[in-house]
């Protein structure tokens, strides 16, 4: 299967420009955050069909600057890392906007994690992963700026296995850390 055509423009049902990340939704549709030029996320069924799409350039609620990552919660809820804009949306599975987090970084990536019923956001301009409740208050921080193991340069996303040991992606250290839980 290939989704998709490109370049496209946000008013383009059917092309991306320089996509950044992908979830599932339990019932197996796409969401992929299309952010980089376009400042969208674009929802597909499991079959690649196009559904819908929401959001353009800007920083008001809806509206994204740089879209960077998309994750789903166990309820459908769409979080969007809106990187620029520094704030992570919140929508429900129609692009209908609930709420936002700001004051938390700059998110770059960001990982449900099921067992824990969690957001794990990489902070790549802080160099930390933050851990957030769904209410979107932080109940943890990882990390901080450096070469080391256990620090950051560029925290760029981020990923959670089956049994919750974190895998972050750095860009400037050109590595990929496990943090085994």
């Amino acid at each position: 299967m290939v989704i998709g055509r490109s370049p496209g423009n946000n008013d383009s049902k059917d092309s991306f420009n320089e996509p950044t990340g992908i979830a599932f939704a339990a019932n197996g549709d796409l969401f992929i955050s299309d952010g980089y030029v376009n400042s969208r996320v674009i929802k597909f069924n499991r079959e690649g069909d196009y559904l819908t799409h929401w959001g353009s350039k800007g920083d008001a609620d809806g509206q994204f600057n740089l879209v960077h990552d998309v994750t789903l919660d166990s309820a459908g809820k769409v979080y969007v890392a809106d990187r620029t804009n520094q704030r992570v949306q919140i929508f429900d599975g129609t692009g209908k906007f609930l709420s936002k987090w700001t004051d938390i970084g700059a998110p770059w990536g960001l990982i449900y994690a099921a067992k824990e019923n969690v957001i794990y956001m990489c902070d790549g301009l802080n160099n930390r992963v933050i851990k957030l409740g769904l209410d979107g208050q932080v109940q943890g921080v990882l990390g901080s700026q450096g070469r080391v193991q256990g620090k950051f340069d560029f925290a760029h996303n981020i990923a959670v296995d089956s049994e919750g040991s974190i895998y972050v992606v750095e860009i400037k250290n050109w590595r990929v850390q496990k943090f085994a839980k």
